[in-house]
């Protein structure tokens, strides 16, 4: 039997309070989001407070201003994040069944439905204020990979979104029938890529490092766009990779397809995580090119 390390004893609440019939429990994974965003949140005002920074030493927007900012894209990210959850990844059971479309305590939210959300949310917000949408995406694309990293290591307290069977010594069994369903032919329990903390590694800690690096020492921020497109690139190639080595959705996973690829390309294929993150590459690396092109015209 390989080495492998047992899932840490840690509840996914982390306290329950009962009045009567009502049971309110508090989870990590939604303290994620609200310290995520409050983390955000304080990023962008500490930006907007530094002028410095942008271009003609000018903010884009008044430090009092993100507070409605950060309202419209938390609206954004929810919306786009559930309904990218249900067209993406189960659009047949929820046709059927619409009115759990609502059930957002019950689970199932997309990282790429909720980008689009938080994009379109901000794009508005910043139409009806008159501000330059582009600056507050560049501040947005820093403040965002913290909350990336506590959402992942909230998946990994879930013992959710964990990866495929694995020999390697940091293999982690998690709890759960399917994740002891394991294809070996020896007796003991079923190791796994802990996915969920290779994501937060490199889209949390990883990516966050690189757009600080860039924010701070390389003047990106002055560079309209340029923070935004390597976030983009950024997340979109973490992503594709770290899919090598995580499971597939049980509902793209068939007999005959026990890797869950939604695109076959012989013996290989692309997950749909993996489908959703190449246009994301491509619109990053698009993004910098023409931001660079552009400012080299500018000079």
């Amino acid at each position: 039997m390989p080495l492998m390390i047992p899932f840490p004893d840690i509840s996914p609440e982390i306290f329950t309070i009962e009045f009567g019939n009502f049971t309110f429990a508090l989870r990590w994974y939604a303290l994620a989001y609200i310290v995520g965003f409050l983390l955000a949140w304080a990023t962008v005002v500490a930006l907007m407070k530094r002028p410095a920074l942008w271009p003609g030493e000018r903010a884009p927007m008044e430090p009092g201003q993100v507070e409605g900012l950060l309202t419209w894209v938390i609206v954004g990210v929810i919306l786009g994040g559930r309904l990218g959850f249900v067209i993406f990844y189960q659009p047949g059971y929820y046709l059927t069944n619409p009115v759990e479309i609502l059930y957002v305590w019950q689970g199932g939210m997309a990282f790429h439905g909720g980008l689009i959300g938080a994009a379109l949310a901000g794009w508005l917000f910043c139409r009806r204020h008159a501000i330059a949408p582009l600056h507050v995406a560049d501040a947005m694309a820093l403040a965002t990979p913290p909350g990336l990293f506590l959402g992942r290591v909230a998946n990994f307290i879930n013992a959710e979104l964990w990866g495929r069977p694995t020999t390697m010594p940091w293999g982690v069994v998690f709890p759960g029938p399917a994740a002891q369903s394991c294809p070996w032919d020896w007796e003991g329990p079923c190791a796994r890529h802990p996915t969920q903390l290779y994501e937060a590694g490199l889209e949390g800690l990883v990516l966050g490092l690189v757009l600080l690096w860039l924010v701070a020492r390389r003047g990106s921020l002055r560079m309209p766009g340029l923070t935004l497109g390597v976030f983009i690139a950024g997340y979109g190639l973490a992503r594709f990779v770290v899919e090598y080595w995580r499971e597939a959705d049980a509902q793209f996973v068939t007999p005959d397809n026990p890797l869950g690829h939604v695109v076959r390309l012989g013996e290989a294929g692309l997950s749909m995580g993996q489908l959703l993150s190449l246009p994301m590459i491509l619109l990053g690396v698009g993004i910098v090119l023409w931001t660079r092109r552009r400012t080299a015209a500018q000079h």
